[in-house]
């Protein structure tokens, strides 16, 4: 197998479980604020799975940033579709936002605003951190 793969199912392993985690911390606050929310036993099942597939997708995908033959947009693009992807899917099955074009549209833009917000973040943080270590050495 190869060892992208292998760090991708990794990396997926390891931080997988944060996403029912933080599901249940959303669900027990939204809970105390709403005073009649519930769910049924089919809705919280399909919630934790599809958050947990979430989370092992998003971090299994980090791998692509990681494949130095590969030219920076290859990564990203592959980065970005694995994740937009993973996140429409959980959204929709969840019916956290309705299947409606608008509103998918809506998401789509803000997903790719983020995304690039947090990616440059990245970069800035990565460029000081190297220029920091390039003067102590």
């Amino acid at each position: 197998m190869n060892k992208y793969v292998k760090e991708f199912f990794h990396r997926g392993l390891v931080f997988g479980g944060f996403g029912p985690i933080i599901l249940g911390i959303l669900y027990m606050i939204i809970s105390k604020v709403e005073n009649d929310f519930s769910l049924s036993a089919t809705e919280v099942f399909v919630a934790i799975i599809s958050i947990y597939l979430l989370a092992f997708v998003q971090a299994g995908a980090t791998v692509f940033n990681q494949i130095e033959h590969w030219p920076l947009p290859k990564s990203l693009l592959c980065h970005f579709s694995t994740l937009y992807c993973a996140y429409i899917s959980c959204y929709l099955l969840n019916t956290w936002i309705p299947f409606k074009k608008e509103v998918i549209l809506i998401f789509t833009g803000i997903f790719i605003a983020v995304y690039f917000v947090v990616w440059g973040i990245v970069v800035v943080s990565v460029k000081a951190a190297s220029k920091k270590m390039n003067k102590r050495l």
